[in-house]
């Protein structure tokens, strides 16, 4: 079921709601520059294990809609929280990915993890994507600025040369294409402005105030959220479990798909983590 929720600022936002009778719930939260269809191999076998699915489109992004502001990651936050207070959503796994793993984090801090009984995090942009001056970590800034350029300059160019960053295992043509497609779906300044976020916000406090089951998934070929950044989140997450994917880069959830699937899994049904 495809369906939307209006925000209080009057953004709708696009979710998908998969086996919407079964009561074990994961709401999903995309990455850049993608859609909810990013997790399309979870959406194909996790509902016949009993579980319903639920994929938000981030606004910019997908079928949302493409405002020309708030895309920083508390107006992104307080989207998903429309969608959970809308489908009246509660003891609910929050899985975030990349971008969507900071808006989760986020998520967590300012709304106090509002329904949400444990948090999947997959490659997640956290604590801050780019190196700071007290923190080494992730990418430099300067490779984020040349993201903005060509996305105002070539974006179609910049999200080919994504794609060919964004996985470790081999990719059909047919494939990539329908991964490029995806993108070209976002809006240009929707694209830009989330990038600009990745350079504007950090989430060490948020982090820091996490206090459910925690799993980390992260790619140890990640080229986009450099692994060690999983590794920081684990040691600022309490209760929390790094899982490294030995043969993934940034996509793990196509990379591992099979072995993704089971882990994730696994947590969730696990009483003891």
């Amino acid at each position: 079921m495809g369906y939307y929720v209006t925000t209080k600022s009057k953004v709708k936002i696009y979710v998908q709601d998969i086996n919407p009778r079964a009561n074990k719930i994961i709401l999903f939260l995309h990455g850049w520059p993608g859609s909810h269809r990013l997790f399309e191999y979870q959406y194909d076998q996790l509902p016949k294990m009993g579980y319903r699915c639920i994929g938000i489109d981030t606004r910019g992004f997908g079928d949302s809609d493409k405002p020309f502001w708030g895309y920083d990651y508390d107006t992104l936050a307080d989207d998903v929280r429309c969608v959970v207070d809308e489908l009246g959503l509660y003891n609910f796994t929050l899985a975030g990915h990349s971008t969507g793993g900071a808006i989760a984090v986020r998520y967590m801090g300012r709304h106090k993890g509002y329904g949400v009984s444990k948090l999947a995090l997959f490659a997640a942009a956290a604590p801050s994507l780019i190196r700071r001056p007290n923190f080494p970590y992730g990418l430099p800034e300067e490779t984020v600025l040349q993201i903005i350029q060509d996305t105002y300059t070539d974006r179609p160019e910049m999200l080919r040369n994504f794609a060919n960053m964004f996985f470790f295992q081999h990719t059909s043509t047919a494939f990539l294409d329908w991964f490029f497609q995806l993108g070209l779906q976002a809006a240009g300044w929707a694209t830009a402005a989330v990038a600009d976020t990745w350079i504007k916000e950090v989430l060490f406090a948020d982090l820091e105030k996490i206090n459910i089951p925690t799993l980390i998934i992260h790619g140890i070929h990640d080229q986009v959220v450099p692994f060690q950044l999983g590794e920081i989140q684990q040691k600022m997450i309490r209760n929390s479990k790094l899982v490294p994917f030995e043969y993934s880069g940034h996509g793990s959830f196509y990379d591992q798909k099979d072995e993704f699937n089971k882990v994730l899994i696994k947590f969730i049904e696990s009483h003891v983590y």
